[in-house]
C-alpha cells in the first residue's frame, strides 16, 4: 500500500472533529476515539480500542506538542472500514505546521536512554500496521495511520 493513499475499500462509518490544539483537546480526542469505537461495536477495555485511543492519544499529543498554532485547532478523522478480511480502522490526525514533518516509517531515531519523551510515533510504528505523513496543501499536515480491528 502507498503511504500517502487512503485504504482502498468505501468507508463504512466515520467521524471528523476539529478539537483545540491543548493538551485538553488531546485528552478529548482520546476519550472520543474511545467512544466511538464503543459505538460501532468494540466496546471499552477490548484490545482493539485500547490500541485505537492509544494511536490517538499520541498522534494528537504531537499535533498539539509540535504541529499546534496559537489560535488554530487540529483535525480528527476516524474511518472505518468493514470490507476485506478484518475490519481496519484509519487514523488522521490534521494540525498547521507542515513544515515539522517527521520522519518517515522505518526512518525514526531511537530516543537517548535517559529521554523524557520522543517515542510516541515509535508506538504508533509498532502498533499500527501502516502510518505516514499526507502534506495535501500548503497550511496543513496529516499524520495517519491505519490498525486492523480484532
Amino acid at each position: 500500500m502507498n503511504a500517502d493513499t487512503a485504504h482502498s475499500t468505501a468507508p463504512t462509518s466515520h467521524l471528523a472533529i476539529r478539537l483545540s490544539a491543548t493538551p485538553r483537546g488531546a485528552r478529548l480526542a482520546r476519550r472520543l476515539t474511545a467512544h466511538q469505537l464503543d459505538d460501532w461495536g468494540w466496546p471499552y477495555d477490548t484490545e482493539a480500542d485500547r490500541t485505537a485511543a492509544l494511536l490517538v492519544a499520541e498522534l494528537a499529543a504531537n499535533a498539539v506538542q509540535h504541529g499546534g498554532v496559537r489560535g488554530r485547532d487540529f483535525r480528527l478523522r476516524l474511518t472505518l472500514h468493514t470490507a476485506g478480511p478484518a475490519p481496519a480502522l484509519r487514523i488522521e490526525v490534521t494540525d498547521s505546521r507542515p513544515e515539522r514533518r517527521p520522519p518517515g516509517p522505518g526512518m525514526l531515531p531511537p530516543p537517548s536512554i535517559d529521554a523524557e519523551s520522543g517515542r510516541g510515533l515509535l508506538l504508533v510504528e509498532a502498533l499500527a500496521a501502516h502510518w505516514g505523513t499526507v502534506c495535501a496543501d500548503p497550511y496543513t499536515k496529516t499524520v495517519w495511520c491505519e490498525t486492523v480491528l480484532a
